[in-house]
């Protein structure tokens, strides 16, 4: 059978076939493991490796391994330093501040822990996500000559100059105009514009509005489509309102190749899109997630979540005792709405194949469907 053809000029600028890139999810790994960022760029796409809290000899291994996978192109996603507060350098020089500055917190957190039957452990990383630990990971991404960089948070200004040297390309996420601009002006090869369906951390605007607004305000700079899409409709859609790729997390989340726990697979798969909503509980920044126990709980507690990196490092803690325990259904999930259409695991590949297949057979359909005249 032949090949479906889905190409433009924005795929030839990274090299690869669709214009479809996985979005570089997660923290320490799970979301995004090689064989998943691999197996996306074998089957024509762009995968992108979240590396966000993996040390920056952890991150090089992992970009290693995708090498030895794949010879086509990838790309690295981290969180980036931005509007952080101030705080000690490590892990448990913020958990001591933790102690001192916000009791009722951290009480709330052993609470939680007593609640539902866990024991207190050592988290056992002192990562803490600082301009000088974003400067070592970057580096990293630098030395390895990694052909793609995404910034799922922050400015990537400060990479641009040096990744530009080497031929990389370099992008931001966006979940406002406003904030789409300054990615432009800082000299990114394209936005990546977030509607607020998306997973992880996002902004306040939905996808529709949010796209065509974006592409009018960067032109002629590429812009990525993300927030909602996990089928071939969305690609179109995407491609419709000006978009020249789509950016896919939460239909990935449930690719075989994923390792987030089958807990956390399971949350998607069966449930609705009411169920990913969001909060800063888990990172002191705001995040879409499963809305289960644990954000009820907050919920019901009345405390203000704390800025990062405090929130984050006090929920470490607790997911730390969490897995600790096989209570894999009490961590962080960060997934979408569109989680709610996703029903089955499969293949990397073959989510691909139908996103491709669909978005093509959506822009025929429209094609033969619709008599269209300008006079």
């Amino acid at each position: 059978m032949k090949k479906p053809v889905l190409h433009n000029a924005f795929c030839d600028l990274l090299g690869i076939e669709y214009p479809i890139m996985l979005a570089g999810m997660g923290v320490f790994g799970r979301a995004t493991p090689p064989k998943l960022v691999a197996a996306v760029s074998k089957a024509g796409g762009l995968g992108v490796m979240g590396c966000s809290g993996l040390s920056p000899e952890e991150t090089r291994r992992r970009i290693r391994e995708v090498r030895s996978l794949t010879d086509k192109p990838f790309g690295v996603d981290m969180l980036l330093p931005a509007k952080i507060s101030e705080s000690a350098p490590t892990r448990s020089g913020v958990q001591e501040q933790l102690r001192q500055r916000y009791p009722e917190h951290v009480a709330f957190v052993k609470g939680l822990i007593k609640k539902f039957g866990l024991t207190e452990v050592e988290f056992g990383n002192e990562i803490v996500i600082n301009n000088e630990y974003a400067r070592s990971v970057l580096d990293v991404v630098v030395e390895e000559k990694v052909p793609v960089f995404a910034a799922g948070l922050g400015d990537p200004g400060m990479i641009i100059p040096e990744g530009h040297a080497q031929g990389m390309k370099i992008f931001g996420l966006s979940g406002s105009v406003r904030n789409a601009v300054r990615q432009k002006k800082s000299g990114v090869d394209g936005v990546i514009a977030q509607g607020t369906e998306a997973g992880g951390h996002t902004g306040k605007i939905a996808a529709f509005p949010l796209i065509p607004q974006v592409v009018d305000a960067v032109s002629p700079t590429p812009v990525i489509a993300a927030g909602g899409i996990a089928d071939g409709r969305g690609v179109a859609a995407a491609l419709s309102l000006g978009a020249q790729a789509a950016w896919i997390g939460t239909a990935f989340l449930v690719a075989e190749e994923s390792a987030i726990f089958d807990a956390n697979q399971a949350q998607i798969l069966e449930g609705d899109s009411e169920s990913f909503q969001v909060s800063r509980i888990w990172t002191g920044k705001t995040v879409r997630t499963f809305y289960g126990d644990v954000s009820k709980a907050w919920d019901e507690s009345g405390l203000v979540p704390l800025d990062a990196p405090y929130q984050r490092i006090l929920m470490e803690d607790f997911i730390a005792a969490a897995e600790k325990a096989g209570r894999y259904d009490l961590t962080l999930n960060a997934a979408g709405q569109i989680g709610g259409m996703l029903k089955k695991r499969r293949p990397a590949a073959q989510i691909m194949e139908e996103l491709v297949e669909g978005a093509v057979e959506n822009i025929r359909r429209l094609q033969s469907n619709i008599t269209v005249s300008l006079s």
